[in-house]
């Protein structure tokens, strides 16, 4: 089986191609930025697609990651994951930013938790714990630091992603020691892709996972006035 993975949920577009058990990705791309993603993505895929030779009719199945992150970043990835899948006649399937981000560090069976962290803004975060061999503790969701630290609890505990920091912090202010491993601000797109070819296509839709709503909101007392009859 041959993937497409596509992520321009976070602050980067990020592209790979990989064939099922192979150690390495055919081909890989991925760049940072905060803005542009609607811009950058298809230019990205079709140098992907070139350097990869053998065209989209190669692929077997196409995996986006779903969220969370930018909403806006989340649509332009699904829609462009979905309208490929169409096209081709294969499945589109959906993968959790905060599990990617987590994936690469659960191959080495280390005891403890580990957690996938987001920062989502007003002292909350995206977040996701996992156990030895991958087992899901908790499912993506929006929490307070506070309430993220209380579910965690004591014991060896280790953080991933970006919001890793903030919540490092706000557990030692409690007496909670937890190890940063990294704070990288988007996940490997090659975990992406290793994700993707797992997922069910049933179980997992490519369809976005917000978890909160937009943080902008229409103004009703800017609304525009009715234009008279």
């Amino acid at each position: 089986m041959r993937i497409l993975a596509l992520d321009t949920a976070l602050p980067a577009v990020s592209a790979c191609i990989l064939d099922e058990g192979a150690e390495r990705p055919i081909v890989c791309e991925s760049r940072a930025m905060d803005r542009g993603h609607a811009e950058a993505l298809m230019p990205l895929l079709a140098e992907v697609m070139e350097r990869a030779g053998d065209g989209f009719a190669s692929l077997d199945r196409i995996a986006v990651t779903v969220g969370p992150g930018s909403f806006t970043g989340i649509r332009i990835g699904v829609a462009a994951a979905r309208g490929l899948a169409l096209a081709r006649g294969i499945p589109a399937v959906g993968v959790s930013t905060l599990s990617a981000f987590a994936a690469p560090l659960l191959d080495g069976g280390a005891e403890g938790v580990l957690a996938a962290v987001l920062e989502a803004r007003h002292g909350h975060v995206y977040f996701a714990a996992f156990g030895p061999g991958g087992r899901v503790l908790t499912s993506p969701r929006l929490l307070s630091l506070q309430d993220a630290c209380r579910l965690l609890g004591r014991g060896r505990i280790r953080a991933v992603g970006a919001g890793a920091p903030l919540l490092r912090d706000a557990a030692a202010a409690i007496g909670i020691e937890i190890a940063v491993l990294s704070a990288m601000p988007a996940p490997d797109i090659v975990a992406v892709a290793r994700l993707g070819f797992v997922a069910d296509p049933t179980n997992a839709p490519a369809q976005p996972l917000y978890l909160k709503a937009p943080d902008v909101k229409p103004m009703a007392n800017q609304a525009l006035p009715l234009a008279s009859a």
